[in-house]
């Protein structure tokens, strides 16, 4: 479950520039910057707890 956290966190950062860069309807970006660090944020917490229950996992 750790490791899959962690994982998720790592793909979401780039998917969401990706996204960012990506032209949509009318030639503005899917994502806005405001939106794109959001995902910053939640993909480093999606990480953050990935790893936190990956050590948690390892001590049991």
């Amino acid at each position: 479950m750790g490791r899959m956290l962690q994982r998720l966190g790592l793909v979401i950062l780039p998917a969401a520039m990706v996204l960012q860069l990506w032209p949509g309807a009318g030639g503005r970006p899917v994502l806005s910057v405001g939106q794109m660090l959001a995902a910053m944020v939640f993909g480093a917490a999606l990480f953050w707890l990935g790893w936190v229950i990956s050590g948690w996992e390892s001590r049991r």
